[in-house]
């Protein structure tokens, strides 16, 4: 398995998530409010691939051993 590969992947994917986020923050014509409810999708979805990618340097380790 390729992990670099993967982790590249993911990696651009988390600069994109990080330029919506900052599109979201610098938006001035929403509220408060609104502006943590959209970004919160974006938070879930960097954790959610962040701990994916542990878990598959995790099953790496494993086939590896």
């Amino acid at each position: 398995m390729d992990i670099e590969f993967i982790k590249s992947k993911i990696g651009e994917i988390i600069v994109e998530l990080e330029k919506e986020v900052m599109e979201v923050v610098s938006d001035e014509t929403i509220d408060k409010q609104n502006t943590n409810l959209r970004l919160k999708p974006l938070a879930s979805t960097k954790k959610i691939l962040t701990n994916a990618l542990d878990s598959i340097k995790m099953v790496d380790e494993l086939a590896q051993k």
